[in-house]
């Protein structure tokens, strides 16, 4: 029997990983590194004044085990269709 993906196994299996985000070591920022040649890949959108964006994903439950200290880095990601 074949199993049904639920939405957020589809969503993983679609995600182009762009880079991380980690706590800085004083705790006072996030520090958000982004591969290039992965960013490059990216699709964007532009808006209706003309200006370009990549929209990009970070799990709100795994970023608050990175602010809460459970986690060192979580992943910045783009969804795919």
């Amino acid at each position: 029997m074949k199993k049904t993906k639920t939405v957020t196994e589809e969503a993983i299996d679609n995600n182009i990983l762009v880079g991380y985000v980690r706590r800085s070591n004083a705790g006072g920022a996030l520090k958000v590194s982004i591969n290039t040649a992965a960013f490059a890949d990216c699709s964007t959108y532009m808006t209706s004044d003309g200006q370009a964006y990549v929209p990009l994903v970070i799990s709100l439950s795994a970023l608050n085990k990175v602010l809460d200290g459970e986690r060192a880095v979580t992943t910045v990601s783009q969804l795919q269709d």
